[in-house]
């Protein structure tokens, strides 16, 4: 996942501060002086966080004034990519310690940053100087550079979305919605942290042990009718388990829970929560559509989806129900296999199929077919064995080397996160990046790539380099030495490290258009290509060695782990595609008012998937990327599409060559978005990557559909 900060002037997760005292350096030669969070000495306590809003304030001050001045086009443009580089430093250290900090008066401090920062970034999308500025820029044709250009047109295109153009009435409730919006999205996000839900299952036989860490042991007064009882009037106590359903909690039990109930109960209760969601996501989309009519757009979808490759919700929509047509044949022969694999197992001819099955019987047929045991695949992939496959990787691909790097003091935020950097043998140092794996209580939940600093020339001899933070939530063990992971979580390591490679190798003039600052619907696809390189044996015998034997991982387990994988692939496209839907719907023109979010994703589910909607339960609510991907979560599947082929036609038959790793460098990753998108991936792969329909762009489905055995592929 690719976490974003959205806003006018800044559209993307950005970049580091200038002039301000940041330590993080462009030289090869680290520096281990005390510092601070992430190597700004600012944040050496968690009240430097106010010195650091307070400084960029100031410094953009005096870029605004300079820009007021009128210098010359390259001048404003330069100066406009400051405030924004000076700005997100701050909105982006921020979120990163928000999500991930231990300590609560940093995450504090951080939280009443973003909001002030955030307020601030309100005046600037709204200063007319600015606006004015960029739109002399723009028109007087003396910008030197296809990315000067570019970025002119960015930055008056996001002024614009951002209403500067509207009366001033207009403009402060513009504002005041933005303002909301995003007090919405951190209340939403909260609530799941709060809000978890929990079961209580009695007795405690009915819990696998493998699941026994994940639990709290609780006790009940069992009553009795025996003589001794009666005498005694001594009352036992049964002894059962408390299970938070938070997400990954969840999905074991879903998994392994062998008990039908207990799994029916967990699933019930972590898909109903939290319930005070519903109110905070009907607030959002009015929000959100006020905004859109406000700025002449007829729904949130046309708003966001307007500046994409896809041009229209329409077109999104188009290309949504035709892979949900493609893929239903085989997804609804997937759901009777798994059906009929239940009723055989359960020997109940009439037993139905409940989405709470699903995960533990699609693991049981695996396992029957493949004979595969989950604790052995993670047995050949300790984490820090994983961690040298990401080096393994770039070395061969790209001749870079990633090494870890020490600590300076005070830059690390918990005992776990390693530091590392990318070093190209002739270029230098290319960045920094920050990887925390483990699972703690209080961390962000799920797995994302947050900028720290985006990439961009300072001088004609000087570039501020990229620096990066992995952020992932690995468990089964307190240090990360010992930690085992399971295939899946290889998978979006590789995932994330697409995100990452992205940022670090982009060699963009502006951090505006640094790294991962691309078109949303492109922005998946460094991510989603470098998955594959986690399934290939080719690549796995790199690094991946048994936990004590260091035996390499044998070629027959990764051809059954790769089988397993295709045996429900259509299931899982289907779930994308239907979470894709429910994005487009709920961000779509007016729905009728109260908007009843449960009954429009029921009925989704009932088209669009082979599986029944449970009662009672609103999945949605937990459903962070209606928040970071409003309308955009479709881009996962147009990065599926673009990765799919990108891999049949460039890197499969040598995915570790240096021949393909400089392609994928030179025509695609070090552009970032300083490139037209469909330019980037025709110049990457030739003709048969996309497809033009209705003043729009869609992906190429056959390589996808060919990989996936889909019968209109």
């Amino acid at each position: 996942m690719l976490r974003r900060t959205m806003s006018a002037i800044i559209r993307r997760s950005t970049t580091n501060l200038l002039r301000l005292g940041a330590s993080i350096h462009t030289s090869t030669a680290p520096e281990f002086k005390d510092t601070g969070l992430y190597g700004f000495d600012i944040l050496k306590s968690p009240e430097g966080f106010r010195r650091f809003v307070d400084e960029a304030i100031e410094r953009s001050g005096e870029l605004v004034t300079y820009i007021s001045g009128m210098p010359s086009s390259e001048e404003i443009i330069r100066s406009m990519d400051e405030i924004s580089d000076t700005v997100c430093s701050v909105v982006d250290s921020a979120e990163l310690c928000r999500h991930t900090h231990p300590d609560r008066e940093f995450v504090e401090e951080a939280n009443k940053a973003s909001m002030r920062i955030n307020e601030y970034l309100h005046y600037l999308n709204t200063n007319h100087t600015l606006y004015s500025a960029v739109i002399k820029a723009e028109k007087d044709n003396l910008l030197c550079g296809t990315e000067a250009q570019r970025t002119a047109h960015s930055l008056r295109v996001d002024f614009e979305k951002g209403g500067i153009h509207l009366s001033a009435d207009k403009l402060d409730r513009v504002n005041q919605l933005n303002i909301e919006i995003c007090q919405l999205c951190r209340v939403f996000n909260e609530n799941i942290i709060i809000d978890p839900g929990y079961v209580d299952i009695f007795p405690t036989s009915r819990i696998p042990k493998p699941l026994h860490h994940l639990a709290k042991p609780i006790y009940r007064s069992r009553s009795s009718t025996s003589t001794e009882f009666l005498k005694t009037r001594y009352n036992t106590r049964e002894k059962g388990f408390r299970i938070a359903t938070e997400p990954s909690t969840l999905s074991s039990v879903l998994q392994w829970a062998s008990d039908s109930e207990v799994r029916q109960v967990a699933y019930v209760k972590g898909n109903s929560v939290p319930f005070a969601n519903l109110g905070v996501l009907d607030k959002l989309i009015a929000a959100r559509h006020e905004i859109a009519q406000m700025l002449g757009y007829k729904s949130y979808a046309e708003f966001a989806v307007h500046p994409n490759m896809a041009a229209s919700p329409e077109v999104v929509m188009s290309f949504l129900l035709e892979m949900s047509e493609i893929v239903r044949p085989k997804a609804d022969e997937e759901f009777k296999k798994i059906w009929d694999f239940k009723r055989e197992r359960s020997g109940q001819i009439n037993a139905e199929l409940e989405a709470w099955d699903e995960a533990y019987f699609t693991g049981l047929m695996k396992t029957s077919a493949y004979s595969l045991d989950s604790s052995v695949v993670a047995s050949y992939f300790p984490l820090l064995q994983c961690i040298e496959g990401l080096k393994v990787l770039v070395q061969l691909l790209f001749g870079v080397t990633l090494c870890n790097i020490p600590l300076a003091p005070g830059e690390s935020w918990h005992p776990d996160v390693l530091k590392m950097l990318l070093h190209h043998p002739e270029e230098g140092d290319l960045g920094y990046l920050f990887l925390d794996l483990n699972s703690r209580t209080g961390k962000y939940p799920g797995s994302a790539h947050f900028a720290i600093k985006g990439g961009r020339r300072i001088s004609e001899t000087e570039y501020q380099l990229p620096v990066v933070a992995l952020v992932c939530n690995f468990s089964g063990s307190c240090t990360p030495a010992s930690v085992r992971l399971n295939h899946w979580e290889v998978e979006t390591l590789f995932h994330e490290f697409g995100h990452a490679l992205h940022s670090l190798l982009s060699r963009t003039d502006y951090q505006h258009f640094s790294g991962t600052r691309v078109v949303l619907d492109l922005a998946e696809t460094p991510s989603n290509l470098f998955e594959y390189y986690a399934w290939d044996y080719r690549v796995l015998k790199k690094f991946a060695r048994h936990y004590s034997t260091g035996e390499t991982i044998p070629e027959k387990l990764v051809e059954s782990i790769q089988r397993a994988r295709k045996m429900f692939a259509a299931t899982e496209l289907q779930r994308q595609i239907f979470y894709a839907l429910i994005d487009q719907t709920l961000h779509g023109e007016q729905l009728p008012l109260p908007v009843d979010t449960i009954s429009i994703v029921a009925d989704l589910k009932r088209r669009h998937t082979s599986w029944k909607h449970v009662e009672g339960t609103h999945w949605h609510t937990r459903f962070s990327h209606l928040l970071n991907y409003g309308a955009g979560y479709y881009s996962y599947l147009y990065a599926k599409c673009f990765a799919a082929t990108i891999w049949e036609k460039l890197c499969r038959d040598d995915p570790l060559s240096l021949a393909t790793g400089s392609a994928l460098r030179a025509r695609f990753l070090q552009h970032g978005g300083a490139k037209d998108p469909a330019n980037l991936l025709n110049d990457l792969v030739g003709d048969g990557i996309i497809r033009y329909r209705d003043g729009g762009i869609i992906p190429e489905t056959r390589s996808l559909c060919k990989e996936m055995g889909l019968e209109d592929g």
